[in-house]
C-alpha cells in the first residue's frame, strides 16, 4: 500500500508548477521587455506629453512677433449730441451707429523682452526633453532590475526543485537501509524532515517566482499579471576601473544633471527679461471698418493707424521686485546644481563599489559550489559506507543548496549593479 504522505511529496512539485503555470509562458527577452516598456510605460507618456506642453508655451511666447487682429462688430444707441465724460480725461462723442471693422496691433520693439522671454521658454521645453530622456533611463533601469531579479527567482527555484529531488532520493536510500535494519529509524525522520523543509523551500520559490513575474510586468508598465519565459543573461565586461573617467562621464551624460541646467539657465533669460520690464514698448496699430447704420454726421467709412510708445515710469517698485524674485530663483538653481553634482559623484562612486563587490563574490561563490559539491560526495560516500552520519550528511546537502542559491544571487546582482551604475554614468536611455 502506498504511503498518502509519499504520494503528496511526490505530487507537490508538479501541483506547484500546474498552479504557476496554469497559463503559456510568454517568451520575452531583456531587449524587447525593455522596449515593452518605453513604449508603453504611463511615466514616459506624461513626461512626453509635458515635453510636448512646454513646445506649446514656446509658441505661445513666439506669437508676440507677431501681428494681434481682431474684428468687431458694434451697434450703438446715443442721446443726440452727448458726450462720455465720466471716469476719463479725454471725452468723446458718442453717436447712433452700426459698424463692422478690424483693429491690429503689431509689436515694433520692447528692446529685448520678448526675446528674451521666447529664449527662456526654449530653454524650459530643452530641460523637459531632458527629463523625458531621464524617465525613460528610469523605466530602463527598473525593467532591467524587475528581469535579473526574475532570472535569480528562476535560478533559485530550480536549486529548489534539485534539492527536493536529491533529498527524496536520499529519504528513500535511508528508508530501504532502514527497512534491512542497516540504518536506525532516527536517520529516517531526519531525512524525512529534511524534505518537508525542501518542499517549503519550493514552495517558496514558487511563489517568489510569480512575485517577480507580477513586478517584471509592471515595470514594463503592463496591468496584467503573465507568466515570462525569460532568456539568461551573460555577464558583461569586467568594469573600468577608473572611477574619475566614470563621474566625469556622469556629469557631462546625465539628462537628470542637463537638465537643470537648462532649467538654471531659462530662470537666468527670465530674470534677464524682467530686468527689461523697465524699458519703452513701443507699438503699432492700426483699424479700419464700415458703418452701413449710421448717424448722419458719420462717414460710411473709417481708417486710421499710428504708433504708441509706453514709457514705464513708476509702479511702486514692481518691476524691480520682480527682476529681484527672478534673479534670486536663477541663484537657487545654480546651487541646486552644485549639490545634483555632489551627490551624482557620491553617486557613481558608490555604485562602482557595488557592482565591483557583486563581481568579486562572483568567483567566491563559484568556488563554494565546487567546494560544497566536493563535500557533499565525500560525506555522501561516508554515509554510504556508514562512517558518516545523517546530521553530517544534511549539513552537506545544505552546504551546497546555500552555495548555489549564493552563485545565482552573485551573477544576477553583479549584473543588476552593472546596470545601476549605467544609469548613474547617464549610459543607460
Amino acid at each position: 500500500m502506498i504511503d498518502p504522505r509519499w504520494l503528496f511529496r511526490l505530487t507537490l512539485p508538479l501541483a506547484l508548477t500546474a498552479y504557476s503555470w496554469g497559463q503559456t509562458p510568454r517568451a520575452i527577452s531583456l531587449e524587447e521587455a525593455q522596449q515593452v516598456a518605453l513604449r508603453n510605460h504611463p511615466r514616459i507618456a506624461s513626461a512626453e506629453a509635458s515635453a510636448q506642453a512646454m513646445r506649446s508655451v514656446v509658441k505661445e511666447v513666439h506669437s508676440a512677433y507677431f501681428p494681434l487682429v481682431s474684428g468687431n462688430v458694434t451697434g450703438v444707441g446715443a442721446e443726440h449730441s452727448s458726450v462720455l465724460s465720466s471716469g476719463a480725461l479725454p471725452t468723446s462723442s458718442l453717436y447712433s451707429r452700426g459698424a463692422t471693422g478690424f483693429i491690429a496691433n503689431q509689436l515694433i520693439t520692447d528692446f529685448g523682452r520678448t526675446g528674451a522671454l521666447a529664449e527662456s521658454a526654449r530653454l524650459r521645453s530643452a530641460s523637459q526633453e531632458q527629463t523625458v530622456t531621464y524617465t525613460r533611463a528610469q523605466v530602463a533601469l527598473e525593467v532591467r532590475d524587475s528581469y535579473f531579479a526574475a532570472l535569480a527567482a528562476q535560478s533559485v527555484l530550480q536549486v529548489a526543485r534539485a534539492t527536493l529531488d536529491l533529498r527524496q532520493l536520499t529519504l528513500r536510500q535511508v528508508n530501504a537501509l532502514a527497512q534491512s535494519a542497516l540504518r536506525s529509524t532516527v536517520d529516517v525522520s531526519f531525512a524525512q524532515v529534511n524534505v518537508s523543509q525542501a518542499e517549503l523551500d519550493l514552495f517558496r520559490a514558487e511563489n517568489d517566482q510569480k512575485a517577480s513575474h507580477a513586478r517584471l510586468s509592471a515595470a514594463m508598465g503592463v496591468a496584467t499579471d503573465d507568466p515570462y519565459d525569460i532568456t539568461d543573461q551573460s555577464l558583461p565586461l569586467a568594469l573600468n576601473t577608473d572611477v574619475g573617467a566614470l563621474v566625469a562621464q556622469a556629469l557631462r551624460d546625465r539628462p537628470d544633471l542637463a537638465s537643470l541646467r537648462l532649467s538654471q539657465e531659462a530662470l537666468d533669460r527670465y530674470a534677464d527679461a524682467e530686468r527689461r520690464l523697465r524699458n519703452p514698448v513701443v507699438t503699432a496699430l492700426a483699424g479700419a471698418g464700415v458703418a452701413p447704420v449710421r448717424d448722419p454726421r458719420l462717414q460710411e467709412t473709417y481708417s486710421a493707424a499710428g504708433i504708441n510708445v509706453n514709457i514705464p515710469i513708476l509702479n511702486g517698485g514692481l518691476f524691480s521686485a520682480r527682476h529681484e524674485e527672478a534673479a534670486e530663483r536663477a541663484t537657487a538653481a545654480s546651487k541646486d546644481i552644485d549639490a545634483l553634482v555632489i551627490e551624482v559623484s557620491r553617486d557613481v562612486r558608490v555604485a562602482w563599489l557595488a557592482a565591483n563587490d557583486a563581481f568579486q563574490r562572483i568567483g567566491v561563490t563559484a568556488r563554494m559550489v565546487a567546494e560544497a559539491t566536493e563535500a557533499l560526495r565525500l560525506s555522501q560516500a561516508r554515509y554510504d559506507n556508514a562512517l558518516g552520519s545523517i546530521v553530517e550528511l544534511n549539513q552537506a546537502q545544505l552546504n551546497l543548496t546555500s552555495a548555489q542559491i549564493a552563485a545565482a544571487a552573485a551573477k544576477y546582482e553583479y549584473l543588476s549593479r552593472s546596470t545601476e551604475l549605467d544609469y548613474e554614468i547617464g549610459a543607460l536611455r
